[in-house]
């Protein structure tokens, strides 16, 4: 069995790496660097990014990036992958040395997402010092945070992401948006080897920008509230409103970004003891609050 660790970091592209630098740093509070081939590093803790932003002809989420132990874990993982009929492309050097790892193989699921498999980041472990004053992100063990991913092949990627990448489930949503007369739409929460309620959700339906939405979890409720601040005097595009979710227990708002998925930035996600959690389908998204119903005035606008 294949043991993530977390989720490492995701890759996206952007028409405009100067509007994904200002989102980074005047919005989100995360601080950015040069990358190597032209784009930019994203860094919201001690690693050297968490997001690698490429600049490209649109907007767009391009790859997930999951993190195994140490070199024994990903010859292991590779083993398992191409034993279930995988097709792995190693990384070279090139793209090793540019998300700052010691080997990577990428691979796409049953529904045609890009993930790479990676281990031994390299770090100069320089302090995070937020350009907007942000404390602390939740990081660490659980890894930077989930991603919720488009699965129109929703079986077949669960049992992916299950049998072959060592995923449990975590818990069931079936999102009515037009209510029990209207179609039903899937999310299923995964978790791996950490204690985070979900590092990946898959849904199923398509998504034109490759994903549904990136979460960042900050370690205080005025941090929220501060980033809705920046969010609103920097113009940016709210998506959902102030709300706490009924899985995961996080506080969050979403917000559109520059790559044309949302971030849900929040605070007191779940942490979970394994041996005690029980799965549920949960029929409603939210205890209160989030209303997403304002991303389509928004886009009406």
């Amino acid at each position: 069995m294949i043991d993530i660790r977390a989720l490492a970091y995701v890759v996206a592209q952007t028409t405009s790496l100067q509007q994904w630098k200002r989102y980074a740093e005047e919005v989100l509070g995360m601080m950015t660097a040069p990358a190597p081939d032209g784009g930019l590093y994203v860094r919201m803790d001690e690693r050297q990014f968490r997001f690698a932003v490429q600049e490209g002809p649109r907007n767009a989420y391009l790859a997930t990036g999951w993190e195994v132990a140490d070199r024994a874990a990903y010859e292991a993982a590779l083993q398992a992958l191409r034993a279930a009929g995988v097709e792995v492309t190693p990384g070279d050097a090139a793209l090793c040395r540019l998300r700052c790892v010691q080997q990577l193989a990428a691979f796409s699921d049953p529904s045609g997402n890009r993930h790479e498999l990676v281990w031994g980041f390299k770090s100069d472990f320089r302090h995070f010092a937020s350009p907007v004053g942000v404390s602390r992100f939740v990081t660490g063990s659980m890894g930077m945070g989930h991603v919720v991913l488009p699965a129109p092949e929703l079986d077949a990627t669960q049992r992916f992401f299950r049998d072959v990448l060592g995923f449990g489930l975590s818990d069931i949503y079936n999102f009515q948006p037009q209510g029990e007369a209207g179609p039903t739409l899937p999310i299923h929460f995964l978790h791996c080897g950490n204690a985070r309620h979900h590092s990946l959700a898959l849904a199923g339906f398509p998504v034109p920008s490759g994903c549904v939405h990136v979460m960042v979890e900050v370690e205080s409720m005025p941090e929220v509230g501060r980033a809705m601040d920046r969010m609103h005097s920097q113009g940016i595009t709210q998506t959902a409103t102030l709300g706490q979710h009924t899985n995961d227990r996080m506080i969050s708002f979403y917000m559109r970004s520059p790559s044309g998925f949302d971030i849900e930035f929040g605070f007191g996600g779940a942490v979970v003891d394994w041996r005690e959690h029980i799965v549920h389908e949960f029929t409603r998204v939210s205890l209160w609050g989030h209303d997403f119903s304002i991303a389509n005035a928004g886009d009406a606008q």
